[in-house]
């Protein structure tokens, strides 16, 4: 037995990373599966008749051992991973599939489950207990308990290769993003660039030995380049180095393993009995079809487009008259677009970087949570962290009460994939009488701190630090009794309301006032600097709408449809995004190879949640804009419906008893300046 199959008899017991030698994890992995077996024996053969308590109930707190040492194991092969995590990655997950098949296409487990879900009619259940009862009958129903054998068998293999063609299509991501570098030794191809990118890339080549300034693909890196240099054609470079992973027909492309995922996606939602695999995902979204899904989509598209072929015209016209481009490509989207800005609003993010100091923002995030939550988060070096980097803290409520352990990893390095995210290492739950706290961690990459400055953040880091942290108070505040629906374990598009939701404090003067100041000088960050930040929070709204309509269309496009004729990534793609194209396309670069969210995360069918969810945030930040955007009732009422509820009711249920009514799409169109 492995130190992961024990009690982690840890402060707060939190996951002991420094004792985890990377070979215990197969072993734990396949000691945990056997007792979650055994709890799941004892289930079905229990001669009592079911009940909910010792069968929908006792199938939920079931397995606890697995899920934590997953959540363990898989979260470091996001933030931390290295070869050998890769490979162990590649053996656990079949093993993982086929256990969970085990449990879903158990019919003695599934006969035990469905008597309780046929008398659910007598039984006295909280609300709470009957969305249990429904998602414990649905996650039968709905992966194959009722197939007959030999498809149950094919869902099986369906399973097993799509848990590895994911993890294949991840890990090709990664080494392409790790293996290129750009090295620049002629200090010219580093002209506009800022002072702070600059000291950055200069650092990150010392640190492997070289001469000169280096430039790679992880975001820190790659966004300031293509905002801010000024040769064309290293901007054009690294642009399409960025646009190609996993499209170069060699051994890390991903065009094949696209089109097998989305073949056996379908194949799967056909057996069982879905249209397609996006009928079978929306079933079980706030959304609930592909026809409402396209028709939001294409609703938004014909509000977003004249906006967006509008600004794309004016951005056309200013790069002609700056510098005589004929034709604005890709590479000069961001470029472009910053001079635009810094000439319409007089503001660019290097007059903002140096009053968004990461701590100061740390800690401005922390002060909304108190203001609005009541909430303290108090730093502790008491607990195990699996890098350096990570900042751990412990959340407490006004009580002093613990609400959560919070971990915070902000900076890349090579065992850490790009982007940002929020993550849990272990669910809140009520068992046995006690409220088991949650341990919560948000994983962003932003600029680390160089030898003169400080980790400074653009205004769009910001937002996306808010963001994540949105997320992670959706996981802290939970106060649910089953885990399987605690905090995040909610409806797709209805898990990105509290994380943009809280983006909204950053545009406001009351927040800004808090934390915005100066890194050197502790100049709180000037008003008119607020007032250019709120009048360029519209900029180019319509052309980033449509970017992202694009995203949530090409999802549809790869999983609303049977996929079995499609033999081109790339051509199909030049398709779905027919409606939605600017920039004139680019025959080196293909998105769905490295459309991780969908290909790899959780998002296939779903990508257009992030819409649907701003619907939802504009709508309700309209509601904290009228009260004031610290009105501790409507801060309550956000918490007590919405933030503390997790999965336990419908969503729009949930909103309409925070909110008093249903979302308007109107609040969004107001607040991206696409109507008055």
């Amino acid at each position: 037995m492995t130190i992961l199959n024990k009690p982690f008899e840890t402060q707060y017991n939190t996951a002991p990373f420094s004792k985890i030698k990377n070979d215990a994890f197969l072993p734990a992995f396949k000691t945990a599966i056997k007792k979650a077996k055994k709890e799941i024996d004892a289930i079905v053969n229990n001669n009592d008749k079911p009940t909910f308590q010792n069968t929908i109930e006792a199938l939920d707190y079931s397995g606890e051992e697995l899920d934590r040492i997953s959540s363990v194991f898989f979260n470091l092969n996001s933030a931390e991973t290295n070869d050998a995590i890769q490979k162990i990655a590649q053996e656990v997950s079949p093993l993982l599939s086929e256990f969970s098949n085990d449990i879903t296409l158990n019919e003695y487990l599934f006969k035990r489950v469905k008597a309780v879900y046929d008398s659910k009619s007598e039984l006295d259940l909280s609300a709470e207990q009957a969305t249990l009862l429904d998602k414990k009958y649905k996650s039968f129903a709905r992966n194959g308990a009722n197939l007959p054998e030999d498809k149950k068998e094919r869902l099986r293999v369906i399973d097993k290769e799509l848990s590895q063609l994911k993890l294949k299509f991840g890990e090709h991501i990664l080494a392409e993003t790790n293996k290129f570098e750009m090295l620049l030794t002629n200090e010219c191809d580093l002209d506009g660039l800022p002072d702070g990118a600059k000291e950055a890339a200069k650092q990150l080549a010392e640190s492997k030995g070289k001469e000169g300034w280096l430039i790679t693909l992880d975001y820190p890196s790659y966004i300031p380049f293509m905002t801010y240099a000024e040769n064309r054609t290293l901007r054009e470079k690294l642009s399409k180095t960025f646009g190609s992973k996993g499209f170069k027909n060699d051994t890390l492309d991903n065009q094949d393993i696209v089109l097998e995922i989305a073949n056996l996606r379908y194949e799967r939602a056909q057996l069982l009995g879905y249209e397609t695999h996006a009928h079978f995902v929306l079933e079980e979204r706030m959304a609930e079809t592909p026809e409402k899904v396209n028709h939001f989509l294409t609703d938004l598209l014909s509000k977003a487009k004249p906006a967006a072929i509008n600004e794309f015209e004016k951005l056309q016209e200013f790069a002609k008259e700056l510098d005589g481009i004929e034709l604005l490509q890709k590479w000069d989207s961001a470029y472009y677009s910053e001079k635009l800005k810094q000439k319409l609003f007089d503001l660019d993010d290097e007059q903002l970087k140096p009053y968004f100091k990461l701590e100061n923002v740390i800690n401005g995030a922390f002060i909304v949570a108190s203001k609005l939550f009541g909430l303290e988060f108090i730093e502790i070096d008491t607990i195990d962290k699996y890098h350096n980097d990570v900042m751990t803290y412990k959340v407490v409520d006004s009580d002093s009460e613990l609400v959560s352990v919070f971990y915070a990893d902000f900076f890349p390095r090579a065992g850490k994939r790009n982007g940002a995210w929020m993550t849990s290492y272990k669910p809140q739950m009520i068992k046995n009488g006690v409220n088991e706290r949650p341990h919560v961690s948000i994983v962003c990459n932003f600029t680390k701190p160089t030898k003169s400055k400080p980790s400074l953040l653009t205004f769009n880091e910001v937002t996306t630090l808010f963001h994540e942290f949105g997320h992670a108070l959706h996981g802290m505040l939970a106060n649910t009794t089953y885990p399987s629906l605690s905090g995040t374990s909610v409806y797709w598009d209805f898990v990105e309301l509290p994380s943009q939701i809280l983006e909204n404090w950053c545009y406001e003067e009351e927040t800004l006032k808090l934390f915005a100041k100066h890194y050197d000088t502790n100049e709180v960050i000037p008003m008119e600097l607020i007032e250019k930040i709120k009048k360029s929070a519209t900029f180019n709204e319509g052309m980033q709408t449509l970017r992202q309509l694009s995203f949530g269309m090409l999802d549809m496009a790869w999983h609303g449809v049977d996929p079995s004729d499609i033999k081109d990534v790339k051509s199909y793609e030049i398709r779905a995004f027919g409606e939605t194209q600017l920039y004139p396309e680019v025959e080196e670069n293909c998105m769905s190879t490295a459309f991780a969210h969908i290909f790899q995360g959780g998002y296939s069918s779903g990508y257009y949640s992030y819409k649907w969810a701003e619907v939802l945030d504009a709508d309700a930040f309209e509601y904290f804009k009228e009260e004031g955007i610290f009105n501790k009732t409507v801060a309550n009422k956000f918490k007590t419906y919405v933030l503390s509820q997790g999965g336990t009711e419908n969503p729009m249920t949930l909103y309409k008893k925070f909110r008093g009514q249903e979302p308007k799409p109107e609040a969004l169109l107001r607040r991206a300046g696409l109507i008055k």
